[in-house]
């Protein structure tokens, strides 16, 4: 998969937007900076179905699962997501801060989601992520790192790294050097 990010709008080509209401302009004078690959499954450890599109627009049914009730009234979002089936979801374009990171700190800089671009990939900390993941993550961020120079391949972290002991994913299933060596191949 190749992968180009329209700068003008700050959404990646060709793919499904579902715009998120959960997010906003970036402090004045910040640029993304950081890159955070997440884990999500709704309800947890099951994939596919609209759930978390409805999460991250504000419209995720309480009543649809047990589980659903303790999300109520959350506002939360990610720029993109990769599905198991490899098809990538925009939420936020680039550009805006999307509200991923929570409670956050990068080498002393908290506040990660002013300066961080969130990629969450369907999945659960424990169950392997699916192969045509990685490549759409890879081809992702290489098209981030062509659109916005302030990035680097260097600065692609898990949420476990921006908020340790609080958030586990994209957790020990997650292929770290699979995805550093389709970067490092760009």
């Amino acid at each position: 998969m190749e992968a180009h990010v329209h700068l003008a709008t700050g959404l990646l080509e060709g793919v499904r937007q579902v715009l998120s209401p959960h997010c906003d302009a970036r402090p004045a004078g910040v640029a993304p900076e950081l890159i955070v690959m997440h884990g999500i499954s709704l309800p947890p450890g099951q994939f596919g179905g609209a759930w978390i599109d409805k999460l991250f627009t504000g419209n995720l049914p309480p009543g649809a699962h047990p589980y659903f009730a303790q999300l109520q009234g959350m506002r939360v979002s990610a720029h993109l997501l990769v599905r198991r089936d490899g098809e990538p979801v925009q939420f936020v374009p680039f550009a805006l801060r999307a509200w991923h990171a929570g409670t956050s700190q990068y080498q002393g800089r908290t506040a990660c989601n002013d300066f961080s671009i969130g990629i969450e990939l369907e999945g659960a900390d424990e169950s392997p992520y699916q192969a045509v993941q990685y490549e759409v993550a890879a081809a992702t961020i290489r098209a981030l790192l062509a659109a916005y120079p302030t990035l680097a391949a260097t600065r692609v972290v898990g949420h476990s790294d921006i908020a340790p002991g609080r958030k586990t994913d994209p957790g020990p299933a997650f292929d770290w050097p699979r995805l550093r060596g389709m970067l490092a191949k760009a």
